[in-house]
């Protein structure tokens, strides 16, 4: 496992690009693993007869997530759009197997 270099020790763009490219591959695990989260609330919320969409979890998902990025520094209005089309996805993904749409 490599670790990871801090953007200020980057000597050259090609050493930085490397921990973009790295990085970006580590989110794709993670978005993967939420993903796999996704299946099993389809299985719990099929068990208890709840639809795809929570709007009250909705907001809260999306809410944890800009206060996350402000916390960090990060742009909350960058991740409040990402974060809605991540949990949009969830949420059509959930409906599908849910027989909703």
């Amino acid at each position: 496992m490599s670790t990871e270099t801090p953007p200020q020790d980057c000597q050259s763009m090609a050493e930085l690009r490397a921990e973009i490219d790295r990085m970006d591959r580590e989110l794709v695990r993670m978005l993967a693993r939420r993903a796999a989260y996704i299946d099993r609330a389809i299985q719990l919320k099929q068990a208890n007869g709840w639809p795809a969409r929570i709007p009250d979890r909705v907001e809260e998902v999306v809410m944890n997530a800009r206060a996350a990025a402000e916390a960090q520094g990060l742009d909350p209005d960058l991740i409040e759009h990402l974060w809605r089309q991540l949990v949009d996805w969830s949420i059509a993904r959930e409906a599908r197997v849910i027989r909703e749409e």
